[in-house]
């Protein structure tokens, strides 16, 4: 097995303000974690650390996504730090962040060839363009990186130097754990006409960790790409983990959610994980980042 690169990526900038003045304490999730014994827990060859890039409400000139222009380059500087663990024959995991960082991990998995994604999150993260009003508001791309990941945006977002877009194709996507799909003001329909194998957390809960990843594999198997995995804490849900911007119920029961990371990131075809959502300031106990760190434990042990 290969030994883990662990990347601190610090970023809260693909969220929205919850309130006026309110800055997303997801920049400080990697910083929480490490004081619950992350590093300890995971024993990493190598630990990296990316800058905190400042956040702002305000429009950026020629985007409109909230802190677009920050987002590219702290993901141009993640896709350096990631593609540099993989040359050396490391496993990158990045520890964000809010969910944008996908975006730089997945440009540093497609310099050596195509890659498919497991993107396991409460939410599918499908807005785009296509199905909301540019206008209207800035666009959160936190909420957008599953769309801006299959080429759907603004090429800010979309576009990375030397890869050919998107960064992965709709069939070599599999999301698991969206719970708002069935609600009849679901914000992204769209995303079931499109070639993606999604697994809501409703048929989660009904099929069982052991044949949610039968269908996984199968997805997977169409071109045995290597495969990214995306891990939102959200997915659990909000009774096990309210320290996220956008909680809800159901969610992912935690053995069966342990379960299917283990087998997906223990596969010799992972070429890495992300994680995020976890904010520290909606934890002031720390027991939630202590919860994470267990089940992190739990999902590389078997490395």
């Amino acid at each position: 097995m290969r030994e883990i690169c662990l990347v601190r990526a610090p970023s809260n900038l693909g969220l929205r303000p919850l309130r006026p003045g309110h800055i997303p304490g997801t920049w400080r999730a990697p910083q929480a974690l490490t004081e619950a014994g992350l590093v300890e827990m995971l024993s990493p060859a190598k630990v990296v650390d990316l800058d905190r890039p400042a956040y702002s409400t305000e429009p950026q000139p020629g985007t409109r996504l909230r802190n677009g222009n920050a987002i590219r380059s702290f993901n141009l500087a993640l896709a350096e730090i990631v593609a540099g663990a993989l040359g050396r024959g490391e496993f990158p995991l990045a520890v964000g962040g809010d969910c944008a960082v996908l975006l730089g991990a997945l440009a540093a998995a497609r310099r050596s060839g195509p890659v498919a994604l497991v993107h396991v999150d409460g939410h599918s993260d499908f807005r785009h363009p296509g199905n909301y009003d540019v206008n209207a508001s800035l666009g959160s791309a936190a909420g957008m990186d599953l769309a801006l990941a299959t080429g759907r945006g603004e090429p800010l977002l979309t576009d990375w130097p030397g890869i050919e877009r998107p960064l992965v194709a709709d069939e070599q996507v599999i999301q698991i754990g969206e719970r708002e799909n069935r609600n009849a003001n679901f914000g992204w329909p769209d995303i079931h006409s499109t070639a993606m194998t999604l697994i809501d957390v409703f048929a989660v809960r009904e099929l069982g960790a052991a044949k949610v990843l039968d269908k996984t594999w199968s997805t997977l198997a169409r071109t045995g790409w290597p495969h990214w995995v995306h891990f939102d804490v959200d997915a659990l849900d909000q009774t096990v983990m309210p320290a996220v911007d956008s909680p809800g119920s159901p969610g992912i029961d935690p053995d069966d959610l342990v379960d299917i990371l283990t087998a997906l990131v223990a596969d010799t075809r992972c070429t890495g994980m992300d994680m995020t959502i976890f904010d520290p300031d909606l934890d002031p106990t720390g027991e939630l980042a202590a919860l994470l760190v267990s089940l992190f434990g739990r999902i590389y042990a078997p490395r």
